[in-house]
């Protein structure tokens, strides 16, 4: 049995559309346009246990609501979820207990108080066993490098060790399943590397099943293998992360360093150009022309250094949203 189950889950949001001005607001009072807009349209998946996956997709796409879904705080317009057996809106104290949610824009650890006074909180209401809760913070703090930090106010941390901060609040009851919304967000360099080597380690040691959003391709090229790409609601990609530029790309990039000055345009005999100056080129060439574009190439041209490239996984992830085009919410009188 599958840790998470997902089949034809919708959610659609209901809002009101006013006319802006005073007549607008009193128009408003005996009558208003609502808009009916999808933010999940029959979204279907399953995880295993112990998978790291990722979840993918512009501001607006879903994603958010989703997850929200899936821990409960959200209920569906239709479709049915599993996660561990429980469905996530009923609610159910002992799935409570079994899953964390962290949400990189949201707080959960009070303001004014060190973490280590939010930590004792959250284990006294999570019924976590001391024992099992001072080994778990004796493991985390280890793993976060956070010994320093723990009697220090939250509102004198930074948004790194703050970050830190939040995800050992939401592991101390040992959850079997996390959902990860953008933990990366607005981290420095550092602090972003720090956070997935953690995610990384703590999914290997417990076997935990993960769920990330992140706009950050880094933090899903370095965790995650399986990808789920969701647009405007809907789930348009479901695979191996690896696979992605063999669905959606059909060409290779080509660069080229020469040992040579050039001239400053490149020949008309050379297609596929995008970037030339004296001393570099870049080519965006169909797979099946690489190998004769490169031999032109090492023919015509004095070379320092070529290389032959796929394309980056962002450019990828930018054609799939760009590729299909936003559907607009109904409008009904009433």
């Amino acid at each position: 049995m599958s840790t998470i189950e997902v089949k034809n889950l919708n959610k659609t949001f209901k809002t009101h559309r006013k006319e802006s001005g005073l007549k607008g607001s009193f128009k408003g009072l005996f009558w208003r346009e609502a808009v009916y807009k999808e933010a999940v349209k029959s979204v279907s998946f399953s995880l295993e246990e112990g998978e790291l996956v990722g979840f993918l997709g512009p501001n607006g796409a879903g994603k958010t609501t989703l997850l929200k879904m899936l821990s409960g705080i959200l209920y569906p317009t239709s479709g049915e979820v599993s996660v561990l057996g429980y469905t996530p809106w009923e609610r159910d104290r002992d799935y409570q207990r079994q899953f964390a949610i962290v949400m990189g824009q949201k707080n959960q650890l009070w303001w004014d108080l060190p973490p280590s006074e939010s930590f004792l909180l959250n284990r006294d209401i999570y019924g976590v066993d001391h024992r099992a809760f001072q080994r778990t913070i004796d493991e985390m703090v280890s793993l976060l490098d956070l010994k320093d930090l723990l009697d220090i106010p939250v509102r004198q941390l930074s948004l790194g060790q703050r970050m830190k901060c939040e995800l050992v609040a939401s592991l101390l009851h040992q959850p079997r399943v996390l959902f990860l919304d953008e933990p990366t967000i607005g981290l420095d360099v550092i602090s972003q590397e720090k956070i997935r080597s953690f995610i990384k380690e703590y999914n290997r040691l417990k076997k935990t099943t993960v769920l990330l959003t992140s706009h950050y391709m880094a933090d899903v090229e370095a965790l995650c293998k399986r990808v789920l790409v969701i647009n405007h609601g809907g789930i348009v990609y479901d695979g191996a992360l690896s696979a992605l530029s063999e669905r959606y790309v059909d060409h290779k990039v080509i660069k080229i360093r020469f040992d040579t000055p050039q001239a400053p345009t490149p020949p008309e005999t050379l297609s596929g150009v995008v970037e030339w100056d004296a001393a570099h080129a870049v080519l965006k060439v169909p797979k099946k022309e690489v190998a004769r574009t490169t031999h032109q190439l090492l023919s015509d041209f004095a070379i320092d250094d070529l290389s032959v490239e796929e394309v980056e996984i962002e450019e990828i992830i930018r054609h799939i949203f760009e590729e299909q085009p936003e559907i607009e919410g109904e409008v009904i009188e009433g």
